[in-house]
């Protein structure tokens, strides 16, 4: 499966190559982005921990050591701590969100899933969602990983996103389109 130019070209889409390439070497991919949502929930949930990641007056051996006592509390693979090593040791620690979300984007790639956002004015429930991932799987041809996001601002309808396509089925666009036309 290609990866998207993009994505490889960005600083962080470098890195998050990488570290796929050496997990895909060693067998550990599904570990290592179990690590990585590890982490990612540990930086949305500590402000402390995301201010060591972005603090450019610490010293890179103070960051790195600081991270790699946080990869052992967070019980984190060995390439996952030698990684967090190379990003401190590179000041690169303040990219670990756009890495993580680069890697898992490769892994989601390789595995021939596509991430899809849909946004409704209400929660959806599991039997909607397992519809539409369904219908959006085959439309796709490939396995569509669902993200659901609520905007009470859509009135009601769904906003699918699926890469750069995006199917607008909400009631807010429909009544923005009907308001255009009649001022035509």
């Amino acid at each position: 499966m290609d990866i998207s130019a993009g994505i490889k070209a960005s600083l962080a889409g470098r890195y998050a190559s990488a570290l796929f390439d050496l997990a895909s070497e060693n067998g550990t991919v599904t570990p290592v982005e179990s690590d990585l949502d590890t982490l990612a929930a540990a930086l949305a949930e500590s402000a402390d921990l995301a201010a060591l990641t972005t603090n450019p007056e610490l010293a890179r051996d103070v960051q790195g050591k600081a991270m790699a006592a946080v990869a052992k509390t967070l019980k984190l693979s060995p390439l996952t701590i030698n990684f967090l090593g190379v990003l401190a040791g590179n000041r690169r620690l303040a990219k670990l969100p756009a890495i993580i979300t680069a890697f898992k984007a490769i892994a989601a790639a390789q595995r021939g899933e596509v991430t899809a956002t849909v946004t409704s004015a209400h929660p959806l429930n599991t039997d909607q969602l397992a519809a539409l991932k369904t219908k959006l799987t085959a439309r796709e041809g490939r396995t569509v990983m669902l993200t659901a996001a609520v905007d009470p601002d859509l009135l009601g309808g769904l906003v699918v996103t699926i890469g750069s396509t995006r199917i607008d089925a909400s009631i807010r666009t429909r009544l923005n389109s009907l308001a255009q036309a009649m001022k035509a």
